[in-house]
């Protein structure tokens, strides 16, 4: 029987693979509504005899619709649960790798096929996927005046204790609170606590920086694994404002008790209204051309500073650093509908004096990519600016700081102009991941990687698996680290047979004018 006992009782899971045993659904803090909504994640209760652990747990509430993923439904709230694949269920000392979802902070979950653990078990990991809050229930500023602590806060410190009833970047403090059921339950799946690799993409990697940044997170995971880290922060003006639009989108005061009046339904739906709004507005600032509501919040308590400052000051010195982006990271948001289109000359513009980008940043990008047209010239500074840039600088500080860093890049493209069959599909976000983990077989992802893989590409995913599984083990991933005399420090992905990017790359001197990260709504 593959039943494993945590320190909440025995949960009982089935065989992924034959050598792979996989557990779903294990609660690490209790369900956050009710008296725990907008409060710091509290412990799960203990449960009677054996858990079943054979289906994922409801994902966190969110409008989103993703191929292959659930969808959340009013009601479902134990949304604070955890999975784990093993390939050693009868015990053993194996490397962890934590897995961070992306989604804006906003939707996704740890049940997308993407994420799927067993190659990666297959190859030496205990793997750990997880849920937290998103939306404005992980991330909407709450203004304090109002409340008490909640409870029976497990494992938080006096100062935790000390902290606003409703503190900013609750799906932070999730992370956190799982990081330490894994600190104190992997064993018992055959898991080192003592090598806990921690991995994101997107704001699942921004995530991962702003952990590096956190006290609280100190000594909770070892390596940091960041792929395509969203480079938007969020002051307290910016998401106190934000949190105004919402509440008078919902039709709520913007207070404590009256955001609490508003299900969770009714949020999401508000949240929704507001975007659809900066949606249609041309004038609406920098937030129309892809309006994302929430980021991490730098609100002096539980993100004291920027991933960026802190990491340059050696906040994180002691943890390894892998840092990839892919090479066209903002054509998936353009495939997708999910950001404003840019045609002309003037509307390009426009998207740099919204964002407050010098207008010799665009006329650079224009000279850097001769013949591109204006919406190539768009979709690379844009990618450069909430993608590509920061994580650069992340990398940089951290290594500045005398980290230990890899640098990467996934250059994998198929199809339409660049030869084969299956659609058109750039290097473009989130192309990377079913590569990582060694599931860009499923069907329900040929969207991402362009129809049925070939054999090189079978042969790229064993490589970055690989990558990943020798990182998480033991720091090297299998190339030179930033800084390193050979001059070989950045390992790109793509295929034996596919040529290098059509576009070429502009110099990161254009951007010495523009700071990291992005503080703007």
């Amino acid at each position: 029987m593959d039943v494993f006992m945590t320190e909440n009782g025995a949960v009982r899971g089935f065989r992924a693979a034959d050598e792979v045993v996989a557990v779903l659904g294990i609660p690490y803090a209790a369900p956050p509504f009710g008296p725990h909504r907008f409060r710091a994640p509290a412990p799960a209760a203990p449960w009677e005899g054996v858990r079943d652990g054979t289906a994922f747990g409801p994902i966190a509430p969110q409008s989103a619709e993703l191929p292959g993923a659930p969808v959340w439904s009013p009601g479902d709230e134990d949304v604070l649960t955890v999975n784990v694949w093993t390939p050693a269920p009868d015990g053993g000392r194996l490397p962890v790798l934590v897995w961070l979802h992306g989604g804006a902070y906003t939707f996704g979950s740890s049940a997308q096929p993407d994420f799927d653990g067993t190659a990666l078990a297959r190859a030496g990991l205990v793997v750990v996927t997880l849920n937290h809050r998103l939306g404005f229930e992980g991330f909407g500023h709450v203004p304090d005046g109002s409340g008490t602590a909640a409870e029976g806060t497990a494992g938080r410190t006096a100062a935790e204790d000390a902290a606003p009833p409703h503190p900013d970047n609750r799906g932070l403090l999730d992370q956190i609170a799982a990081l330490r059921w894994i600190r104190d339950n992997i064993a018992a799946f055959g898991g080192d606590p003592g090598r806990v690799t921690l991995a994101g993409q997107s704001s699942g990697a921004t995530a991962v920086a702003c952990l590096m940044a956190m006290d609280r997170a100190r000594g909770l995971f070892h390596r940091a694994v960041v792929h395509s880290p969203a480079s938007p922060f969020h002051t307290r003006d910016i998401a106190a404002a934000t949190t105004r639009e919402i509440a008078a989108a919902a039709g709520r005061p913007a207070t404590a008790e009256g955001l609490a009046s508003a299900t969770p339904q009714a949020l999401v739906a508000a949240c929704d209204r507001v975007v659809d709004a900066y949606r249609r507005d041309p004038a609406s600032g920098s937030r129309h051309y892809d309006p994302s509501l929430f980021a991490p919040v730098l609100d002096g308590d539980t993100l004291p500073a920027d991933p960026l400052a802190a990491l340059a000051a050696g906040a994180a010195r002691e943890v390894d650093l892998l840092v990839c982006h892919t090479t066209e990271e903002y054509w998936l948001l353009d495939a997708v509908g999910s950001c404003a289109k840019i045609t002309t000359d003037g509307e390009l513009a426009r998207f740099a004096e919204d964002f407050g980008l010098p207008a010799d940043l665009v006329s650079g990008y224009r000279s850097a990519l001769p013949g591109a047209s204006v919406p190539d010239v768009y979709l690379t500074l844009f990618g450069d600016l909430l993608f590509t840039e920061f994580g650069n600088r992340l990398a940089e500080a951290h290594a500045g700081a005398g980290g230990r860093t890899y640098l990467s890049r996934f250059d994998r493209r198929r199809g339409g102009a660049e030869g084969g069959d299956g659609p058109a599909v750039r290097a473009w976000h989130c192309a990377d991941i079913p590569f990582a983990f060694g599931n860009l077989a499923d069907d329900r992802l040929s969207f991402l990687v362009g129809g049925a893989p070939t054999a090189e590409d079978h042969a790229l995913s064993r490589r970055m698996v690989r990558a990943w599984a020798g990182f998480a083990a033991t720091g090297d991933p299998g190339w030179p680290p930033a800084g390193d005399a050979s001059g070989r420090a950045v390992r790109v992905w793509r295929p034996g047979d596919q040529p290098a990017a059509s576009l070429p790359t502009p110099p990161r001197t254009l951007w010495e004018k523009v700071g990291f990260p992005v503080l703007r709504p």
